[in-house]
Order: C-alpha cells, then structure tokens, then sequence
C-alpha cells in the first residue's frame, strides 16, 4: 500500500517531523550542557509527541485511502482483512 499525501497533509506531517528533529537537537544539547534532568525529559516527551502526532496523521491518511480504494474495488490484490491486519500492526506499532 503506498502513501499519497496530498499538498496540505503532507506539509502538516513535515512540520510536525521537523518540530520533533528540532527537540531531539534540543534535547542532545541540554544533556550536553548538563541541564536539569526535569527539563530534558519534559523537552524528550514534547518530541516524542510529535513524533507520535506525525506517524498517527500517516496512519490515518492511510486507512483513508485504504477505505477509498475498497469502495472503488481497487485493493491491488489484497483482499479487505490482509489490508486490516496490516493497517492494525502499523496502528499498534505507534502504540
């Protein structure tokens, strides 16, 4: 199953990436300074959260375009409880 993001998803899933990839430098930065442990685990959460955020939005695009293509008969060969199985594995992956 491949992703299609359109316009609007796609720069909403960068901006959540690339505000993660900033708190992660932020975070290997305040370890370098030796900051407060409080402050690095409340920055690493803020990250990860993002994280979290950018791999549900794929996952719901995804099963958005997988219901999409069910209804139009364009399951590519995969019939509707592979696609499930595959779309519950990546969901709890996140989880």
């Amino acid at each position: 199953m491949e992703l299609d993001l359109a316009g609007a998803e796609l720069k909403a899933v960068l901006n959540r990436l690339r505000r993660a990839q900033g708190q992660i430098a932020g975070v290997i930065r305040m370890i370098e300074e030796g900051r407060d442990c409080e402050e690095v685990v409340t920055q690493l959460a803020a990250a990860s959260r993002a994280l979290d955020r950018a791999g549900f939005a794929i996952i719901a695009t995804g099963l958005q375009q997988c219901l999409t293509d069910a209804e139009n008969g364009r399951e590519g060969g995969e019939d509707s409880e592979q696609m499930r199985a595959r779309l519950e594995k990546l969901f709890l992956s996140l989880a």
